[in-house]
């Protein structure tokens, strides 16, 4: 019984050193996390003002990068209300950007959700590049 147990644990300490593969390089992931003050659904897409460095910025995600299966480049997260969100992670891989994913309230009526005043346009804020123009 005593050899089993010893040889168990000898088992235990040494696995984790022959599953890992050296093999395979991994990319380089970071992300960017900033916090949202509206988020508007247009007809495009959605425009999101949120809080950089050097004061308030604008930016548009457009419907496409939800619903493409090939290139998903955005997640939409709805979350009941909560303090530290409504926020935007803008996440890059080995330096360029990957997707962006949104954490909003699940209530349109929650304050940071806005209405898009009719005849707006809002075309100037979706970039026709499969990139985000995101200045932190």
């Amino acid at each position: 019984m005593k050899n089993l147990i010893i040889v168990l644990i000898f088992l235990a300490v040494l696995s984790p050193v022959f599953a890992q593969s050296n093999s395979e390089e991994h990319p380089n992931v970071y992300y960017q996390n900033v916090t949202i003050e509206k988020i508007v659904p247009t007809s495009q897409g959605y425009v999101i003002q949120y809080r950089a460095q050097e004061g308030i910025k604008i930016i548009g995600i457009p419907n496409s990068w939800f619903t493409e299966i090939s290139k998903k480049r955005a997640d939409l997260v709805r979350l009941p209300t909560a303090s530290d969100w409504p926020s935007m992670s803008v996440f890059y891989s080995d330096g360029e950007f990957s997707h962006v994913r949104i954490y909003v309230s699940r209530y349109k009526s929650h304050h940071t959700w806005g209405i898009l005043p009719q005849g707006v346009d809002v075309s100037r804020f979706f970039s026709e590049e499969d990139t985000l123009n995101f200045q932190y």
